[in-house]
C-alpha cells in the first residue's frame, strides 16, 4: 500500500483553503420608470350608418303636363328652388276668372248696400214697407257672403297657380327626375324626384343595453351626463379612415329598448358643409363614455396576465421584485390605463419580465414612459360597467 507523506498532505490542504469560491453572478439589469399619470376620458365605440335628417319625396300638388325641368339629376338644390314646372295655362285662366268673379260679387254688394239705404230712408216716411226693408238688408248679407266667397276662390286659385312651380321644400341634394317634359302628372300621386338634407346631417346607430344602463347610472351618480339632456361629443370616422375626423354631439336617445335586439337606437347631427358624408355611409363612432378619471399609463408589453388576473412587476425600496395585481383600463395614448393597484410613486419594471420573480434582487436603471401616439379627441364635461375600448388624455395634472 502506498503511503503519502503527511507533508505532502498538508501542502495540497493548505493549497485547498486558498482557493476563494467563485464570485455571484450580477443582478439582472431592468429597466424602471415612474407610470405617466394623466386624467382620463372613456370612449365607447360603435358602429353605425350616417342618414339624412329629411328625405322627402316629391310629388306635384296639382294635375297637369310637365313643361320644364329646371335642375340635373343628383345636384344640390336650396330651400324653394325651383325643379319642375307644370303647365300654367289652364291655372292662369282659373286666377282671372276667379279675380273677375270678385269684381262681380263687389258690384254687386254695392248695389245691394244702395238699395238697402234707399229703403231704410222710405220706411221712415212709410213710402216703403217694413218688410220690403228687410228684405233689401238681407240681399246686402247675401252679397257679402258672395263676395267672401268669390275671394276665398281667388285665394284657392292662386295657391294652385303657385303650386305649378314645384320648389324644393328644404336644402339637400336631389335624385334624378321620375318625369320628364310631356308628362302628365296627377296631384299628390306622380312621384317628381326624392330631395335628403345633408348638412347638418345624422350618424345613427344602436347601442347595447348593458351600456345604457351603464350611462343612467352614472348620470344618477353626477359622473356624466345623460345624452337626452346634454350634447355628450361623439367622434366618428369613415371605413377608409384611421383617426375620428368627423365630430359631432348626441341629440336624441330613443324612449325604448328593442325587446328582440336588446338594443336602443340613438343619434348624433354632424356638421357636413362640403357634403361629403353621405346618407347611407357607413362608419365607426366613439362616445364619451364617462366622466374624468386619473389613471396610471404603462406599456402593455409591462403587463403579464395570470389566468384571470392582470398583473405587473414594481421595484421595492429594497432593489427587489414585488408583483402587483392591477384593474386595467382602455388604451390612452399608445398605452394601458390601469385603473387600480397601482400610484404615481411606484417603479414599474418594463423588461425581462420573463425572467423575474418575486424577492429577486435586480440592477434597476431609470428611464421614463412617453406617449406613443397623439389622441385628438373633443373636450368632455368634467364630470364600472362594460369596458370602453379607447379613451383620450388632457395635460391636466
Amino acid at each position: 500500500m502506498l503511503r503519502i507523506p503527511a507533508a505532502v498532505l498538508v501542502l495540497v490542504a493548505l493549497g485547498a483553503c486558498s482557493k476563494k469560491a467563485p464570485p455571484a453572478p450580477p443582478a439582472l439589469q431592468v429597466a424602471v420608470a415612474s407610470p405617466l399619470s394623466k386624467d382620463v376620458v372613456d370612449w365607447d365605440e360603435y358602429v353605425g350608418h350616417f342618414e339624412a335628417p329629411q328625405s322627402v319625396e316629391l310629388r306635384g300638388r296639382v294635375t297637369g303636363q310637365i313643361t320644364k325641368v329646371l335642375f340635373s339629376d343628383g345636384q344640390n338644390v336650396r330651400e324653394g328652388q325651383p325643379l319642375f314646372v307644370i303647365d300654367r295655362q289652364p291655372y292662369k285662366a282659373a286666377l282671372d276668372q276667379a279675380r273677375a268673379a270678385v269684381e262681380s260679387a263687389r258690384a254687386t254688394l254695392q248695389n245691394a248696400i244702395s238699395i238697402a239705404a234707399r229703403s231704410a230712408t222710405l220706411e221712415a216716411t212709410h213710402a216703403v214697407s217694413k218688410e220690403e226693408l228687410e228684405t233689401n238688408q238681407a240681399q246686402v248679407r247675401t252679397a257679402t257672403a258672395a263676395l267672401h266667397a268669390a275671394q276665398a276662390a281667388v285665394e284657392t286659385a292662386e295657391i294652385n297657380y303657385k303650386w305649378t312651380i314645384v320648389r324644393a321644400p328644404v336644402s339637400g341634394r336631389v335624385s334624378s327626375r321620375r318625369v320628364s317634359v310631356g308628362d302628365q302628372v296627377q296631384s299628390g300621386t306622380t312621384l317628381l324626384t326624392t330631395i335628403m338634407s345633408l348638412d347638418p346631417i345624422w350618424f345613427v346607430f344602436d347601442g347595447a343595453e348593458s351600456f345604457y344602463l351603464k350611462y343612467l347610472r352614472q348620470a344618477r351618480e353626477g359622473q356624466r351626463q345623460s345624452s337626452r339632456d346634454y350634447a355628450n361629443p361623439i367622434d366618428i370616422r369613415l371605413s377608409d379612415e384611421n383617426g375620428f375626423s368627423h365630430r359631432g354631439k348626441m341629440v336624441f336617445v330613443d324612449n325604448a329598448i328593442d325587446t328582440e335586439s336588446g338594443t336602443i337606437q340613438a343619434h348624433a347631427v354632424v356638421d357636413n358643409h362640403d357634403h361629403f358624408l353621405t346618407p347611407g355611409m357607413f362608419g365607426r363612432a366613439r362616445l364619451l363614455g364617462s366622466g374624468s378619471y386619473r389613471a396610471m399609463l404603462v406599456p402593455d408589453e409591462a403587463i403579464v396576465t395570470e389566468q384571470s388576473l392582470k398583473e405587473i412587476f414594481v421595484l421595492a425600496r429594497d432593489g427587489t421584485v414585488t408583483k402587483r395585481t392591477i384593474e386595467t383600463g382602455p388604451e390612452v395614448l399608445g398605452l394601458r390605463a390601469i385603473r387600480g393597484g397601482l400610484a404615481s410613486t411606484d417603479l414599474v419594471i418594463l423588461d425581462h419580465l420573463a425572467l423575474l420573480k418575486p424577492g429577486m434582487k435586480v440592477d434597476p436603471r431609470r428611464t421614463a414612459i412617453r406617449p406613443r401616439n397623439a389622441d385628438a379627441g373633443p373636450s368632455a364635461p368634467p364630470v364600472a360597467a362594460p369596458e370602453p375600448s379607447t379613451a383620450t388624455a388632457s395635460d391636466a395634472r
